[in-house]
């Protein structure tokens, strides 16, 4: 952070004597001054960024493991939702991301059976997208956190992750990202967007950690989270995005994701829903009640209206 120097005012000399005369005793008393006199203090170092001013955009991604990535991805594809692109390895599909709205996506990964840590589907992570993703680094920093640095991931956006608190097998691994110009996501903007979509944002992401209150208050005092009036465990991302999370008991989800996405109708995308033949259970005829849909690994999709 650059502060701006406020330069001493000019106050003019009323004659040519009080020149001389300052001068003089400048010449007579410069030795003696530079012994007498203490160095000024070096600058302040800027404060980093308070957390509670984090500047977040809102949520980015989830990113879940799944058991049949092309199963997945056409399971998306049926209420509305297009893969923009994914990443190969050969002729292998190594990650599928799968459009919400232009800034936000599920991202699919298989699973790996040959690989003991990667052989069974469950939510991977959550990801943040900032505004200005070194200052979001530089305050976690000066809070005593620990992440990675800020660095250029595979599709082209800058990328940093952090260590959280104990999900249902390991820390949880938070990500955050800016989109940057010349990447993939900024490259589809107003592409892969069905007009027949269930829903067109994501606004809350459910985290099932082993000690609640604990990851509750890491978010709170380290991740400049506050915490919503109508449910302590829900919490308000920093920022003006009004998006959230929510904390709940591994035993409540266990390795499941669970996301609230917002529709402009519900009867529009139960219609969506009913026609493409996915089952779900309706929304109750109350404001807040939520279609609930599984996709194929049991992961919960919970679609409301959207507020005005």
């Amino acid at each position: 952070m650059t502060h701006s120097k406020i330069a001493a005012p000019h106050t003019p000399l009323r004659n040519i004597t009080l020149i001389a005369l300052a001068i003089a005793i400048a010449s007579g008393l410069s030795a003696a001054a530079a012994a007498q006199t203490p160095a000024p203090p070096p600058p302040a170092t800027p404060p980093a960024v308070a957390p509670s001013t984090l500047p977040f955009n809102g949520i980015a991604h989830i990113a879940i493991r799944v058991k049949d990535i092309a199963a997945s991805v056409a399971f998306y594809n049926k209420l509305g939702f297009q893969q923009a692109f994914a990443m190969t390895r050969g002729d292998v599909v190594t990650q599928s991301f799968v459009k919400i709205d232009d800034r936000q996506f599920i991202e699919l990964y298989p699973i790996s059976p040959d690989n003991p840590t990667q052989g069974t589907p469950e939510f991977l992570h959550l990801c943040f997208e900032g505004v200005d993703l070194n200052a979001i680094h530089d305050a976690y920093v000066a809070e005593g956190l620990t992440p990675i640095s800020v660095r250029k991931a595979g599709a082209g956006n800058l990328l940093f992750t952090l260590k959280g608190p104990q999900q249902f097998s390991s820390p949880q691994n938070i990500e955050y990202t800016q989109y940057m110009p010349e990447s993939l996501h900024s490259k589809d903007f107003g592409q892969h967007l069905s007009p027949d979509r269930v829903a067109d944002k994501m606004v809350l992401v459910t985290l099932a950690m082993q000690d609640p209150a604990a990851a509750r208050a890491f978010y709170l005092d380290k991740l400049g989270f506050s915490a919503s009036a109508k449910d302590p465990m829900v919490l308000n991302l920093p920022g003006t995005s009004g998006q959230q999370v929510q904390i709940v008991p591994v035993d409540a989800l266990g390795a499941k994701s669970s996301i609230v996405l917002t529709t402009s109708s519900i009867r529009n995308a139960e219609t969506v829903l009913t026609n493409q033949k996915v089952p779900f259970i309706p929304a109750k005829p109350k404001a807040g009640s939520a279609i609930i849909v599984t996709d194929p690994d049991g992961n919960l999709i919970n679609i409301i209206a959207a507020t005005p």
